[in-house]
């Protein structure tokens, strides 16, 4: 009864629906890459009539279909036009995702990722987003640093909305934390006080602190492990984990004063 009674209270009679409600967002995502089947043409047209919220995503494949990086990042600006052209979309959520690592804080993918919002940025006024996807787990600097890189990307180049993070690849469970999403957001404050040529800089010098580690990339630790899960608060090491990050990216230019 417990369940039935959290579900219920979920259902909105006027529209006839029990869970998300139209001011919610409805995911609907296209098929890689520039393709739509008659399942996903269904699921627009039911969420247009419901008038709801629609998120269409896609995560373009860096290193898969296309043949270069400049093929996917104008793949990957054609599929968020389609997205609002020809599905009706309130936003896009994207997500330049690497074919061998399964990771969007890959530097082909924040080429990707940088290059198609500035475009988009530019010439329109559409609501973008970007999803992460970092190859190392919770508690680990190594994950943080990969947040932060594409955290800078994403803010210079324009993007309004961040989604994330996915520690771990987003695959193995209990495996992310608050403190992922708290560097994400400081850390965009932060870009907005540069410029892009700055924010490149600093982008360069971060992705080359952590690529050579893709081999080896810890899994990092569950949340449990590293969070009070009664408190719902980082453990000490955690902390120690997250300022050490902090400092580095400091020290590497990032005007985070004030912020965290």
């Amino acid at each position: 009864m417990g369940v039935i009674r959290c579900v219920a209270d979920f259902f909105v009679p006027e529209h006839g629906i029990c869970g998300l409600r139209p001011w919610d967002s409805h995911e609907v995502s296209q098929l890689n890459e520039l393709k739509v089947d008659m399942d996903f043409v269904r699921e627009c047209q039911h969420i247009r009539d419901l008038g709801a919220i629609m998120m269409v995503e896609q995560m373009p494949i860096v290193g898969g279909f296309l043949p270069s990086v400049e093929a996917t990042a104008i793949a990957d600006v054609a599929t968020h036009l389609a997205s609002f052209a020809l599905f009706g979309a309130s936003y896009h959520l994207d997500g330049p995702i690497h074919v061998r690592w399964g990771i969007t804080t890959a530097r082909e993918c924040l080429q990707v990722a940088g290059h198609a919002a500035m475009a988009l940025d530019r010439n329109t006024n559409l609501l973008i987003a970007n999803q992460y996807y970092t190859l190392a787990g919770p508690c680990t600097d190594m994950c943080l640093l990969e947040t932060a890189a594409q955290a800078i990307t994403d803010t210079a180049s324009g993007r309004e909305l961040l989604s994330g993070v996915a520690s771990a690849k987003g695959v193995a469970e209990d495996y992310t934390t608050g403190i992922e999403a708290r560097v994400m957001g400081e850390v965009a404050l932060a870009t907005c006080k540069i410029s892009p040529q700055k924010a490149n800089e600093i982008v360069d010098r971060l992705v080359s602190l952590y690529e050579g580690r893709y081999k080896t990339a810890p899994k990092g630790k569950k949340f449990d492990e590293c969070y009070d899960p009664i408190k719902v608060l980082p453990t000490e090491e955690h902390l120690k984990v997250y300022e050490k990050v902090m400092l580095t990216l400091e020290e590497i230019g990032l005007p985070l004063k004030g912020i965290w």
